[in-house]
C-alpha cells in the first residue's frame, strides 16, 4: 500500500489500512477516497444491500449504521449511530461497522429488536426498517442501562418513514425502556410467561379487549445476545496511524493523528478542507459538485478533542463532535451551580433539535463553526453567550483568540487565514443575573434548518437604594436574517444602561424593526414572518428573564400569569395510542392481524429492492441529461466533454430511439425541438459507475432560445393555458335559479388554493433493464406500480412486440401513486441504450432528481359560490376548479374528476354546479397521490363549510351535521347512497372524543393563556371506491398447489408496503383451508398475468383477493372428486392424491366488477378528531389528540388496516400543515424559474417521529359488512388520507381564538395548505406582526 505513506516526523510503524464489518476484518486499498461508506458497503464485494440509500445527504436515515471504535481517552468502546452515505468510507478506518446484516438474521435468530418491530406491524414497505433498527441498535449498545422513553424517540429523529406513522414503530421500541423488560432474558420482548401479550401502548399486560397484536414469532430473540458482535480486540490494541490515501479525480485523503502533522499538512494544503464527519463537505461534493482536491481528517488529532473544565468556564476541542458536546453540557449542569450554567442550558436546548443523531453524532464544533452558515443554530448562540474561539496558526503555532461576536465577516467567511485553524472554544460561566437564552423557528421541529433562530443575553445589576435592575451587558444575536449570523449593535446598545421593565420592552421592539432588515426578495423568502420573528423571540426573552429575575426578585414588575406561556419550554411527552378493532375471522386466515408476510425479511435487511438485486456483469449505470429551464427551444447540444469522461459508453438522444419516441399523445421520451419545463429528460447517458455517469451528464452542454414560461394556475388562467379536451361539468338542481330566486339568505363567494406535494417514497425510482436471447427480448426489474403499462411503453420505444417485454417487481419501497405512470419514462430511457448496446443498464435516481422530475400532487384552485339559509342549511353551491397539471396530461383529467366528484364531500346540497378545467404549465407533469384529487375536493367544501358557520357565529360540527347526506341521498354526479354508516360513525366518534368536554376545556386553557392557544374540529370523509375508468376494473390470478401442500400465488398487484400480498395470502390460505405459512407469493411479473392494472386506487384486495380466490375454488373443484372418495389427514396428502390422479393443481382466476350505471362500487366513510396546541408568538405547533374511526365492513386483516390508517393520517398531515413545494415562481422570485428548491430532506419536511399525535387513537366501525367487498371487506389505504385535515381545521380554531384576544371577533379568514408555522404565526394577527403586515396578508404559495 504505497500511497499509505509513512511522514518522517510521525515516527509511526507503517500499517494497512483495515476496517472490521460484522466482525469481518478487511483490508482498505488505496484509490478509494471518493467513496462513502455506503457504497462501501453495498458494492465492493460485500454486497450488504440492508443498508439503503434513500436521499444521499443525511436526511432520511434508511442507510444509519452503528460504528464502533475505541477511545483511548476514556478507555471505553463506543458505539454511535451514522449516516453511511455521508461517511467517508477511510474517516471509518480502524473502527467496526455493523450493519443490519450484523444484527440478527431470519435462519440463525432475530434480535430482539428487529422480532419486536415485526411482530407490533412496525414495518410496511420497509425500506426505512434497516435504517430505524439501527438507529435503536446504537442506543442500546451505547448505554449500559436501558434508555428513557424520551432517549428512544429522540434517538429516532433522524429517521423518516413514509409508510407507518411511526406510531407502531415507537411501540416496538418502547418496550425497551421498561427497567424490567427482558430484553436479553429468556422472554420474547413482546410476551408474558403466561402468554399473554404486552400492550405496545402501555408496555403493560394487554387488556384492551378486541385490542389484539400478532405474537412475536418462536424464534428466541435474547438467544442472540450470546453471538453479539464483540468489538474486534484487534481494534483495542490498534492505533491510529496516519493515512495518506488516493481517490477518484486526484482527491488525496489525509488523517491527521496528531496537531503538529495536521499544521504541516495544512501548511502545504492550505486550501485543503477539514473534514470530521463530513455533514457538510460530503454534501457539497455530492449534490453541489464541488471538487476538492485534499481533505484531511482531522477527528483523531487529541489536541483537537480535549475537554477543560476549570473556574472560569469550559474549554473544548474543535473536533469535539456535537453529541459529545451535548453530554458534556448536561454533565456540567449538574455538577455546577445553577447560576454558571445559564449558557450550557441554552445550548442544551438549541442542541436537541439540531439535526437527527447521526448528523449528532459526527458533525463536529469546529466544522458547523467555520462553514459560518446563516441559519446556524449555534453561531448565534456562541456569539450571545461571550464565547471565544482559540485559533493557531500553521505556520508559526502562534494561538490568537477572537470573540465569537467578531468571527463571522460575510457569507460563509470568517476571521481566519488558510494558514489558520480553529483550535478550540471557550465558553466562559454566567454570573449571577446573567441570562442567555436559545430560540429557533423552522419548519419542522425534528431535525430542521432553521427559518431564524437566536441567541440572547443580559448581564443586570442592581442600583439604587430600591436595587432596580440594571442592564449591564447585552447580546441579540440572531441567524436566518442575514447573509452572516448577525448581531442586533443597535439594540444592544440601547439597552446597555436602561432599567428593566415593561416600557424597555416597547421601545427596544422598536428598535429591532430598524436594527433588522431584510431585503423584500431576500433569499429564503418568508421576509415579513422572519421578520416578526426577530420581535417574538425578544418578547420571549424578555419575559423568560423577567419570570427569572421574580424568583430572586418579587417585588419586580410582572407580567400578568396568562403571559407566561410565551416561555413555557416544549416537553415532549411519550406517545400513546389506543387501536380498536373487532376480528370476524373466516376460514383459517382471513380477519386476522397477521403480521405483513415481508416483515421478518425486511426487519433483517434482507428483503430486496430494485437497486439491491445483483447486476449482471458488465452493466452499465445511466444518469439522465435534464433542461435546465422552463420553456426553450434546444439550438444545439454539445457532448464533446462527456465523450471524454471516464468511463463515458455512451450518449442517446430522440434521434437514437429505436422505434417511437412519442411514449404519449402530449409526451416525449426524449425532447426534441423544445423543451416544457426544467427536468425535462434530453437524453440519457451511460458509464461503467452511478458517479461517472452522473458527471459525464453534467457535462454535456445544451444551448437553448428561450421561451415565455407558464408557472402557475393564476397565470394558466389569464392565458387560458389549459390541457386540450380537459373542460369538464357537473350539475345537479339549477344553481343560478337558485342563487337569483331568493331562497338562499345569505350567498358567500371566495377562493381556496392549496399547494401539492412530494409523495417521498423511501425507495427512489430505478429500473435494471437487460436483453435475453441475442436481444430478441427485453426483460426489467422495475420499482413500479404499474408493471403492465412499462411493458406497453417499452416495447413502444424500442419496436418490439409486447410479448417479448417483461417486467418484474418484487416489492416497492413505497409509491402512493407516484410510481404509478411516471415510472415508465424513466425505464424507457434506460432502455434505449440496453437495447441499441446489448448491455444491461441500470437507472435510479437520485433523490434531486426524483423530486424534481417526476411530478408531484396537483395543486388547486377553487372558486366557490355557496347559498344558505340562516339556520345553516346549504341550499346551493357553484365551483370553478382548476388543476396544475404540468407540462403534460398524465392522469390530470381523471384527478380533477375524482376533485369534483368529492366536492360535495358528506353534504346534501340540493342545486350543485362544478366546472373544471386542467391548466397546462411549465412544471414536470404531475400525476397520482394517495387520494387521486378526492382530498382536494372535499378540503374546499370543508374550508366553506367552517365560513359558514363563522358567518352565522355557529360550531362547524353543527353546520356539518344539520347538512349530512343520509341513506338514499343522490349526489350530484346521480348515485344514490346506500348502506351509509356515516351518522353511527360520526356519533360513535363523537362520543369517544368527548367532543364537548373537550370543547370546553379547550376554551378554559386559551382563556387561561394568552400566547398559547388550543383548538378542536371534527371532519367527516366520504371516499368513493373504484376505477372511474371502467376498463381497469380487472384482475387476474394464478394460483399453484404443489404436491406438499404449499400454494403458489402470483397475481397483477404490486406490493408496496399496503400489505397487498399478505392479504392475498390469507384469502388463498382461507380458502384452502391451510396455515398462512403454507401460501407463498411470488413476484409480479407481465409473463405470469398479463395485461393487469395499476396497483392503485386503494381497491387492489378488493380485485385480486376475489382474482385469487377464483383460481382457488377452481382447483377446489377440480380436488373435489378426490376429496369426497377418502379421508386426507393433510392438505398435502390431498394434493399428491389428486396428482397421482393427473388433476391440474394450476389455475388462472380472474375477477372484474359487474357492469352497474354506479360512478362508485361503494363508498368508505370516516371522521376524525383533533386537537391542537399553537405558539402564536412563532406558528410552531403540535397534535395533542387525534382519534380516527372509520367504516371497512369486516376487515381481512385489522392489524394491516390500522397501519394503513395511521399512515394515510401521517401522510395527510404532512399535507396539510408541514410538506410545502416550492417553485421559482412570481411567489418565489428568489428561486430560479421554473426550479425546484424543495427537492430533498433539507429543504423538504416530511413529518417526522415528533409530529405525530401525542395520543393517536384508531378505531373500526363494528358490526357492518361490506356487500361489495371480498369477504365484507372495504378499501382503506387512500380513505384515511383527508382525516388529517381535522388537524388543519383545528389550527384554525386556535388560530380564532388569537385573534378573537385581538379584538378581531370571530370573522372568518383564508387559511392556505400547508399550514405552516410561517401561516399560523401571520394569521394570529398581533402588535409583533402588524409593523409588517396589514391584517389580510396572506404568505406566498406556489400553485
Amino acid at each position: 500500500m504505497g500511497s499509505l505513506e509513512k511522514e518522517a516526523e510521525m515516527g509511526d510503524e507503517l500499517m494497512e489500512a483495515i476496517l472490521y464489518v460484522n466482525g469481518v476484518r478487511r483490508v482498505l486499498p488505496d484509490g478509494l477516497a471518493h467513496m462513502t461508506l455506503l457504497e462501501y458497503l453495498r458494492g465492493w464485494d460485500l454486497g450488504l444491500t440492508g443498508t439503503k440509500l434513500g436521499c444521499g445527504e443525511g436526511g432520511c436515515g434508511a442507510c444509519t449504521v452503528m460504528v464502533s471504535n475505541y477511545d483511548k481517552t476514556s478507555n471505553k468502546r463506543v458505539h454511535y449511530a451514522v449516516n453511511a452515505c455521508l461517511a467517508p468510507l477511510y474517516s471509518v478506518e480502524g473502527m467496526h461497522v455493523i450493519s443490519i446484516e450484523g444484527v440478527g438474521h431470519r435462519k440463525h435468530g432475530l434480535h430482539p429488536l428487529q422480532e419486536s418491530l415485526a411482530s407490533s406491524h412496525g414495518s410496511q414497505c420497509g425500506f426505512c426498517t434497516p435504517g430505524f433498527i439501527m438507529s435503536m441498535y446504537a442506543l442500546l449498545r451505547l448505554n449500559k442501562n436501558p434508555p428513557s422513553e424520551e432517549e428512544i424517540e429522540e434517538c429516532l429523529a433522524g429517521n423518516l418513514c413514509r409508510c407507518t406513522g411511526y406510531r407502531p414503530i415507537v411501540d416496538a421500541f418502547r418496550v425497551f425502556a421498561k427497567t424490567n423488560d427482558a430484553l436479553y432474558s429468556g422472554l420474547s420482548s413482546l410476551s408474558l410467561q403466561d402468554g399473554s401479550s404486552i400492550c405496545p401502548s402501555t408496555g403493560k399486560p394487554c387488556s384492551c379487549g378486541d385490542v389484539r397484536f400478532q405474537q412475536p414469532s418462536e424464534t428466541d430473540g435474547s438467544k442472540y445476545t450470546e453471538k453479539e458482535l464483540i468489538f474486534p480486540p484487534e481494534l483495542l490494541l490498534r492505533k491510529f496511524p496516519p493515512l495518506k490515501l488516493s481517490g477518484n479525480r486526484g482527491l488525496i485523503w489525509y488523517r491527521a493523528v496528531r496537531l503538529d502533522h495536521l499544521l504541516d499538512l495544512k501548511t502545504k494544503h492550505p486550501d485543503a478542507k477539514l473534514v470530521v464527519g463530513n455533514t457538510e463537505v460530503g454534501i457539497e461534493m455530492r449534490l453541489k459538485r464541488l471538487q476538492y482536491k485534499v481533505l484531511i481528517s482531522v477527528g483523531q488529532v487529541p489536541e483537537l478533542n480535549t475537554v477543560v473544565v476549570n473556574d472560569s468556564g469550559v474549554e473544548f476541542g474543535s473536533s469535539l463532535r456535537l453529541s459529545q458536546l451535548l453530554r458534556l453540557f448536561r454533565k456540567v449542569v449538574k455538577e455546577r451551580p445553577a447560576h454558571e450554567t445559564s449558557a450550557c442550558k441554552a445550548f442544551i436546548e438549541q442542541l436537541k433539535w439540531f439535526a437527527g443523531t447521526q448528523i449528532r453524532n459526527v458533525a463536529s464544533i469546529g466544522g458547523n463553526i467555520c462553514t459560518a452558515s446563516p441559519i446556524s443554530d449555534l453561531n448565534p448562540l456562541w456569539m450571545a453567550s461571550r464565547a471565544e474561539f482559540r485559533i493557531i496558526n500553521c505556520c508559526s503555532g502562534d494561538v490568537r483568540s477572537i470573540p465569537a461576536k467578531g468571527f463571522f465577516r460575510g457569507y460563509r467567511k470568517v476571521d481566519m487565514e488558510s494558514n489558520e485553524i480553529l483550535l478550540s472554544v471557550f465558553l466562559p460561566w454566567t454570573r449571577p443575573l446573567e441570562y442567555v437564552k436559545e430560540f429557533k423557528q423552522s419548519h419542522r421541529r425534528d431535525d430542521d434548518i432553521a427559518i431564524v433562530n437566536g441567541g440572547m443575553r443580559v448581564f443586570l445589576e442592581e442600583r439604587g437604594e430600591n436595587k432596580e435592575v440594571f442592564v449591564c451587558e447585552a447580546s441579540i444575536a440572531f441567524g436566518g436574517v442575514a447573509p452572516v449570523s448577525l448581531c442586533a449593535r443597535k439594540t444592544e446598545e440601547f439597552l446597555i444602561g436602561k432599567s428593566w421593565n415593561k416600557s424597555l420592552l416597547q421601545d427596544a421592539l422598536k428598535v429591532i424593526q430598524s436594527d433588522v432588515l431584510i431585503d423584500k426578495d431576500a433569499p429564503g423568502g418568508m421576509v415579513e414572518f422572519r421578520k416578526s420573528l426577530t420581535l417574538s423571540f425578544f418578547f420571549k426573552f424578555f419575559l423568560w428573564v423577567s419570570h427569572h429575575i421574580s424568583d430572586v426578585k418579587p417585588t419586580m414588575e410582572t407580567f400578568p400569569s396568562s403571559h407566561m406561556s410565551a416561555v413555557e419550554s416544549f416537553t415532549r411527552p411519550c406517545r400513546v395510542g389506543r387501536q380498536d378493532y373487532e376480528t370476524v375471522k373466516h376460514g383459517t386466515a382471513v380477519g386476522l392481524p397477521e403480521v405483513h408476510l415481508s416483515a421478518r425479511m425486511q426487519v433483517t435487511g434482507k428483503a430486496e429492492y430494485t437497486d439491491d438485486a445483483p447486476v449482471p456483469p458488465n452493466t452499465l449505470h445511466a444518469a439522465l441529461v435534464l433542461s435546465k429551464l422552463p420553456h426553450a427551444r434546444i439550438l444545439s447540444i454539445d457532448d464533446s466533454e462527456s465523450r471524454s469522461s471516464p468511463g463515458f459508453a455512451g450518449l442517446f438522444l430522440a434521434k437514437d430511439v429505436p422505434a417511437d419516441n412519442m411514449i404519449e399523445a402530449d409526451e416525449e421520451l426524449f425532447a426534441t425541438d423544445v423543451v416544457t419545463c426544467v427536468g425535462q429528460v434530453i437524453g440519457v447517458i451511460v458509464a461503467n459507475t452511478h458517479e461517472n455517469a452522473k458527471a459525464a451528464a453534467g457535462k454535456v452542454k445544451v444551448e437553448y432560445e428561450e421561451l415565455p414560461a407558464i408557472l402557475s394556475i393564476r397565470e394558466a388562467i389569464a392565458a387560458k393555458s389549459f390541457h386540450p379536451n380537459t373542460e369538464k361539468m357537473q350539475r345537479k338542481g339549477d344553481v343560478e335559479l337558485c342563487f337569483e330566486s331568493g331562497q338562499c339568505d345569505r350567498i358567500i363567494e371566495g377562493e381556496v388554493q392549496m399547494g401539492g406535494q412530494e409523495h417521498f417514497y423511501m425507495e427512489p425510482h430505478g429500473s435494471l433493464v437487460w436483453t435475453a436471447d441475442g436481444g430478441n427480448e427485453v426483460h426489467m426489474l422495475s420499482s413500479t406500480q404499474d408493471p403492465h403499462r412499462h411493458q406497453l411503453i417499452i416495447s413502444h420505444v424500442l419496436g418490439l412486440q409486447m410479448s417479448k417485454v417483461v417486467c418484474k417487481t418484487k416489492r416497492v419501497g413505497g409509491g402512493f401513486g407516484g410510481k404509478e405512470t411516471r415510472s415508465a419514462f424513466i425505464a424507457a430511457a434506460a432502455s434505449v441504450p440496453a437495447y441499441l448496446l446489448n448491455r444491461p443498464v441500470k437507472l435510479i435516481l437520485d433523490r434531486d432528481v426524483d423530486m424534481m422530475i417526476s411530478g408531484h400532487r396537483h395543486s388547486f384552485v377553487g372558486k366557490y359560490k355557496v347559498g344558505f339559509t340562516n339556520e345553516g342549511k346549504i341550499l346551493a353551491y357553484d365551483l370553478e376548479i382548476y388543476n396544475n397539471g404540468g407540462n403534460t396530461l398524465d392522469l390530470s383529467s381523471y384527478v380533477l374528476q375524482n376533485a369534483m366528484f368529492h366536492s360535495d364531500n358528506v353534504y346534501e346540497i340540493p342545486h350543485v354546479r362544478i366546472r373544471g378545467n386542467v391548466c397546462f404549465t411549465n412544471y414536470p407533469s404531475n400525476t397520482a397521490f394517495r387520494g387521486f384529487g378526492a382530498p382536494q375536493g372535499m378540503l374546499i367544501t370543508e374550508n366553506w363549510i367552517h365560513r359558514i358557520a363563522a358567518e352565522l357565529d355557529r360550531s362547524p360540527e353543527e353546520i356539518k351535521e344539520m347538512n349530512f347526506q343520509v341513506e338514499g341521498s343522490i349526489t350530484h354526479y346521480s348515485q344514490c347512497l346506500e348502506h351509509c354508516t356515516l351518522h353511527q360513525l360520526w356519533k360513535e366518534l363523537k362520543m369517544s372524543c368527548n367532543f364537548l368536554q373537550a370543547r370546553r376545556e379547550v376554551d378554559e386553557f386559551n382563556s387561561l393563556n394568552r400566547w398559547k392557544k388550543r383548538g378542536v374540529a371534527m371532519v367527516p370523509s366520504k371516499f368513493g371506491v373504484a376505477y372511474t375508468k371502467v376498463c381497469t376494473n380487472q384482475a387476474g390470478a394464478l394460483v399453484h398447489v404443489y404436491t406438499d401442500g404449499t400454494v403458489l400465488v402470483t397475481h397483477g398487484g404490486v406490493e408496496m408496503g399496503q400489505g397487498l400480498h399478505t392479504k392475498v395470502a390469507q384469502v388463498a390460505a382461507s380458502a384452502f383451508n391451510i396455515p398462512l405459512s403454507s401460501v407463498f407469493v411470488s413476484e409480479t411479473s407481465t409473463d405470469k398475468v398479463p395485461n393487469a392494472s395499476p396497483t392503485s386506487a386503494s381497491i387492489s384486495s378488493d380485485m385480486y383477493g376475489p382474482a385469487v380466490l377464483d383460481a382457488c375454488e377452481q382447483i377446489k373443484a377440480r380436488m373435489e372428486h378426490v376429496a369426497s372418495k377418502l379421508s386426507f389427514k393433510s392438505f398435502a396428502e390431498l394434493a399428491s392424491a389428486c396428482y397421482s390422479q393427473r388433476i391440474d393443481l394450476s389455475a388462472h382466476g380472474f375477477y372484474w366488477t359487474p357492469e352497474e350505471a354506479n360512478t362508485f362500487r361503494y363508498y368508505t366513510y370516516g371522521a376524525a378528531f383533533a386537537e391542537v396546541e399553537i405558539d402564536t408568538l412563532t406558528g410552531d405547533f403540535h397534535t395533542r389528540t387525534v382519534d380516527v374511526k372509520l367504516d371497512l365492513g369486516y376487515s381481512l386483516n385489522p392489524a394491516i388496516d390500522i397501519g394503513q390508517i395511521e399512515g394515510a393520517f401521517v401522510q395527510g398531515l404532512g399535507w396539510v400543515v408541514l410538506e410545502e413545494l416550492k417553485w421559482g415562481d412570481a411567489a418565489h422570485k428568489w428561486i430560479k424559474p421554473g426550479n425546484l428548491l424543495t427537492c430533498g430532506p433539507g429543504n423538504y419536511k416530511i413529518p417526522s417521529i415528533n409530529d405525530i399525535p401525542f395520543n393517536f387513537n384508531v378505531s373500526l366501525l363494528k358490526g357492518h359488512p361490506n356487500s361489495r367487498g371480498i369477504h365484507s371487506s372495504k378499501a382503506v389505504g387512500e380513505p384515511p388520507f383527508f382525516l388529517a385535515s381535522s388537524v388543519f381545521f383545528a389550527i384554525k380554531d386556535a388560530i380564532k381564538a388569537a385573534r378573537e384576544e385581538m379584538g378581531l371577533g370571530s370573522k372568518w379568514f383564508p387559511l392556505d395548505t400547508p399550514a405552516t408555522p410561517e401561516r399560523i404565526r401571520m394569521a394570529c394577527f398581533d402588535e409583533f406582526t402588524s409593523p409588517f403586515v396589514s391584517l389580510d396578508f396572506c404568505p406566498k404559495l406556489s400553485v
